[in-house]
């Protein structure tokens, strides 16, 4: 039998809806879908693919072991066995991960060198419509000051006051990939001026001006909202510290939806101490969870996310879509949708 018609064995390692499982197995007569989900942790939230943590007993290990060993295909990657997969699962050929920015993981686990024939894709593009949501709504929430509102709601005060509007302001955007194209479109939809800065110049719709990451420090001080996109790379560590802050606007919000890995962040809590910067909406920090010590919990004109700005309750459905075509190009022989570069990280 020729390999494009042997029947390739795709076990799901993270919680899937049972509609979304039997998506998967209509693909194609070629796949044997393995979906077991009494062996995975439940999802504590919609999308959830980490799951609570609970203890298999013996023989449920050893069946999910078994599993493991003749798996061909992952989807996700099995979170009860990160440091050892490539030797439970030593015939996996691809796995598809969840998550956009999973560079980082593979290299700490060591995967590219222990899993040389393996693929990893990406769910690049799946998180790009509720990230961009989260970032006019932080800006929103800033300039038209949602949080004085509830206060004086929550008081019954009523008192007449002034904000003001998004048309005419500049927002820049450090990382304009899918997101940062979605986040274009959505500010320049407000009136808002889009400048960004990214490794490729070639123009970008909605987007007025690229530049360089070497000329960040020329952008920064045009914009009264920076952008954090960019991924965790050796390039991208703390790429913002103290002097970028420095050189940033006065007043100017910051919002920051990449990784928290790219900001030194006790220059940015300088930065708002010192009242530098008039704002920050972050979703991604150094540390996660946030040790309950830090200062940005209680900063007024802080809004902390806990990395759920990219959950929606129709994640699921949309990395299914993605992993449907996968599936059908790894069936024919075709180049896969974002496919890991284990040299870049993303």
């Amino acid at each position: 039998m020729s390999e494009q018609h042997e029947t390739k064995t795709l076990l799901i390692a993270s919680y899937l809806e049972p509609e979304h499982v039997e998506r998967i197995r209509q693909v194609d007569r070629r796949l044997d879908v393995i979906y077991e989900p009494e062996l995975l942790r439940p999802p504590r939230y919609p999308a959830d693919h980490v799951g609570e943590p609970v203890a298999r007993s013996a023989a449920q290990e050893a069946r999910w072991r078994n599993l493991l060993a003749t798996a061909e295909i992952l989807f996700d990657f099995d979170h009860t066995h990160r440091e050892d997969l490539p030797e439970v699962a030593p015939n996996v050929r691809w796995v598809q991960a969840t998550s956009a920015g999973i560079g980082q993981f593979v290299a700490r686990m060591g995967y590219a060198e222990r899993m040389p024939a393996t693929l990893f894709t990406t769910a690049s593009g799946v998180h790009v419509a509720p990230l961009a949501e989260f970032c006019v709504m932080s800006i929103l929430n800033h300039y038209r000051g949602l949080r004085h509102l509830q206060a004086c709601q929550q008081r019954h005060h009523w008192e007449r006051f002034a904000t003001t509007d998004l048309q005419g302001k500049t927002v820049a955007i450090i990382g304009l990939g899918k997101i940062g194209g979605e986040v274009a479109r959505l500010c320049q939809a407000f009136g808002m001026t889009v400048i960004g800065v990214r490794n490729t110049l070639s123009p970008m719709a909605h987007v007025e001006q690229i530049y360089p990451p070497e000329e960040l420090h020329r952008v920064l001080p045009q914009a009264d909202v920076v952008i954090m996109i960019a991924p965790h790379t050796p390039q991208s560590e703390r790429m913002l510290g103290a002097a970028e802050f420095a050189a940033m606007s006065g007043g100017a919000l910051f919002i920051n939806i990449g990784r928290g890995s790219t900001v030194d962040e006790a220059a940015l809590i300088a930065a708002l101490q010192a009242g530098k910067l008039g704002g920050a909406a972050l979703d991604v920090f150094e540390e996660e969870p946030l040790p309950a010590a830090s200062p940005l919990w209680d900063m007024p004109n802080v809004l902390v996310s806990p990395h759920s700005a990219s959950t929606s309750d129709r994640e699921n459905e949309r990395i299914i879509d993605l992993f449907c075509d996968n599936l059908r190009r790894f069936l024919d022989g075709r180049p896969l949708r974002n496919v890991l570069d284990v040299e870049r990280l993303y």
